[in-house]
């Protein structure tokens, strides 16, 4: 009986109904995007591509051993001596590898990345924190983003822009941003509503209430968005190596289609430990707000 169930629903009911022609319709709007704004993707592909090689060629400018100090300084000054002696030790590993200039090229990627991902969450995070259909409108674009897997963002953004870096950097920011506007809306709906109406109570602006309580209060909250960001980024940026996005990306990538276990082990390694300062110097940071502070003397 349920075997007939199923020919009968198969025959009569599913395999009528069309293919829906869902990849088929974006790859027309892609090829049709990348036509008629072709001068708007070559602009951003121009300064995408100047950020990077700026950044990267200020990053390699110093030698490797001043870097070196350069980020365990940081380090000590985010989250103390520690953490300073710990990230000097993990990036003279790094400089000890063959592929540090490799390794500035990935930070150089995740920090534009990053930067422009997180300036475009924090302002769609309070939109949608101030506006309930603002948040109803971002909410379901924002699963689809997250969602939707890495590799399958490379394709319409390999279309638009060729291969290279600029496509990398275009994946990434739509890959990381997510996690931005949902710990910010998060954040700056999780102030104490008493501290906003004592604000409007002494007749502040809804303005001055959102850059004076809610955002230092929303900070730890935001902070840990903006952690995530990086974190995603750099995942992402690593993936991008697949279409020529450059840096530690392309080694592991290029040792994976050779099996070459030395080569991937040591730029592996390298983004290990660029993954370790990224995190816990923003962490570091997080911890040093006027309200994580506060939280922590009243433990």
């Amino acid at each position: 009986m349920i075997d007939y169930l199923r020919d009968w629903l198969w025959t009569y009911v599913w395999k009528p109904l069309p293919d829906m022609p869902f990849g088929d319709w974006m790859e027309t709007f892609i090829r049709w995007a990348r036509d008629a704004w072709a001068a708007g993707f070559d602009a951003v592909d121009t300064g995408l591509e100047f950020l990077y090689a700026n950044l990267a060629d200020g990053l390699l400018w110093l030698p490797s051993g001043i870097m070196v100090l350069l980020f365990a300084a940081a380090a000590w000054a985010a989250r103390g001596w520690k953490l300073g002696v710990g990230i000097g030790i993990g990036m003279f590993v790094v400089a000890w590898t063959p592929y540090w200039e490799q390794t500035m090229q990935t930070l150089s990627m995740v920090l534009v990345s990053a930067a422009i991902a997180i300036l475009l969450a924090i302002p769609l995070g309070i939109a949608a924190a101030e506006s309930r259909a603002v948040s109803a409108v971002a909410r379901p674009v924002l699963d689809f983003m997250q969602t939707l897997p890495a590799f399958v963002y490379l394709i319409p953004v390999v279309m638009l822009f060729s291969v290279g870096v600029v496509p990398g950097i275009i994946a990434t920011i739509i890959f990381a941003m997510p996690p931005g506007v949902r710990l910010t809306e998060l954040g700056l709906r999780q102030v104490d509503r008493e501290v906003v109406e004592a604000g409007q109570a002494f007749g502040a602006s809804p303005a001055r209430i959102l850059a004076r309580i809610k955002l230092p209060l929303a900070l730890p909250t935001i902070m840990a968005g903006l952690n995530q960001v990086i974190m995603l980024a750099l995942s992402m940026v690593v993936i991008a190596g697949l279409v020529g996005g450059g840096g530690l990306g392309s080694v592991i990538s290029g040792s994976l289609g050779r099996l070459d276990i030395a080569a991937g082990f040591n730029a592996g390694l390298a983004v290990v430990l660029l993954a370790i300062l990224l995190d816990r110097v923003t962490q570091g940071l997080s911890d040093r707000t006027p309200v994580a502070r506060a939280a922590k003397l009243a433990r």
